[in-house]
């Protein structure tokens, strides 16, 4: 079994005054993103060793839509993307939570989840950095807002933009993903453990402070609390940083590498709730997973930086950006200097 996962504590420790009440589905979508998070880590190490059965099980069930946005801009009051630094081997994967698994287009509803994967240039060390679904930020074409508008705006490559314009750096590929399969991915591995930081009661589990060992239903009644957690959404967000890398790291456990069988119909399960752009071929999976070196230990969980809450010019509830942590959070993944960002914030 994998070493339970310890996170940091929330980037702010104040108490959100605002009360959200978001949706209970919502809270599901947001810890999808562990499907997709799987995908690209753990089918990337272990397309090298299950090569066949693996592009099998992952090429009859994932769907690859073009959702990409144009390296030049058609309306030419756009900014064109950001180069990728040519000095980076560093690969950024977008990953969305949706109601469905299809990309979105414009009108599509706001994504309830959004994450950057970010492989750094020697694939010796993953990070999985969460935007806060209402962290209030500039939408290309849209003025500010709450960076889960831009899927609403623009679909996914609105997203894509909003993002490269918010940290400067290249996004590569991108993945969407539904909640529907979620329950069968914690089953597949037999649970995650995880550090509980706050004890609470949801849907008739108990979750003491300590080590908790979580699966299916259980695990979605953990990751949707917030009215129990001192610091609410942070904290449940926390606690989904939490479970991601958990499963992450379970995926790369010597059980499941020592059992092809396992694998194979765990990474078949997550594509079928998964969507990808086109660049991310059978082939560019292989090329990643023959230079891959990650360990479980190897898989750190993040979020982007924030001060605290505010209210909109139109009166919502927002998260205010760090922007100069933001800034060097940006500079650290476009440089691949993640491991210094991490020791220079390590909450």
């Amino acid at each position: 079994m994998s070493p339970p996962i310890r996170m940091a504590p929330p980037a702010s420790t104040e108490p959100d005054p605002r009360g959200r009440k978001t949706s209970r589905r919502r809270s599901v979508l947001l810890i999808a993103l562990i499907g997709t998070a799987v995908l690209i880590v753990g089918a990337l190490v272990f397309a090298s060793v299950y090569v066949v059965r693996i592009d099998s099980a992952v090429e009859q069930n994932l769907q690859r839509v073009d959702e990409m946005p144009p390296d030049s801009p058609t309306d030419p009051s756009e900014s064109p993307r950001p180069a990728k630094n040519p000095a980076s081997k560093a690969i950024n994967y977008v990953l969305i939570g949706s109601d469905s698994r299809a990309v979105g287009n414009a009108g599509a509803g706001r994504s309830d989840a959004l994450m950057v994967l970010h492989l750094t240039g020697d694939r010796r060390e993953a990070y999985l950095i969460s935007f806060p679904r209402d962290l209030y930020v500039p939408i290309p074409g849209h003025g500010k807002d709450k960076i889960n508008a831009a899927y609403a705006y623009g679909g996914t490559a609105l997203t894509i933009r909003t993002l490269e314009g918010l940290l400067d750096t290249r996004m590569d590929h991108v993945a969407v993903i539904d909640f529907a399969g979620f329950i069968g991915l914690t089953d597949d591995l037999g649970g995650v453990t995880v550090y509980n930081q706050y004890p609470s009661r949801s849907d008739g589990y108990a979750f003491p402070q300590g080590n908790v060992t979580i699966r299916g239903q259980q695990a979605l009644a953990y990751v949707r609390e917030r009215k129990q957690l001192p610091h609410g959404d942070l904290d449940r967000a926390e606690r989904q940083r939490a479970v991601v890398a958990a499963i992450m790291k379970k995926g790369l456990s010597p059980a499941v590498i020592a059992d092809p069988d396992r694998f194979v119909r765990f990474a078949g399960g997550a594509a079928r709730h998964i969507s990808v752009d086109r660049q991310l071929t059978d082939r560019e999976l292989r090329k990643t997973a023959a230079s891959l070196r990650l360990t479980p230990d190897d898989v750190f969980a993040l979020q982007a930086p924030i001060t605290g809450f505010g209210t909109s010019p139109t009166k919502q509830s927002i998260d205010i950006v760090d922007q100069p942590k933001l800034d060097v959070l940006a500079a650290a993944l476009r440089d691949d200097r993640m491991t210094d960002y991490v020791a220079s914030y390590p909450n």
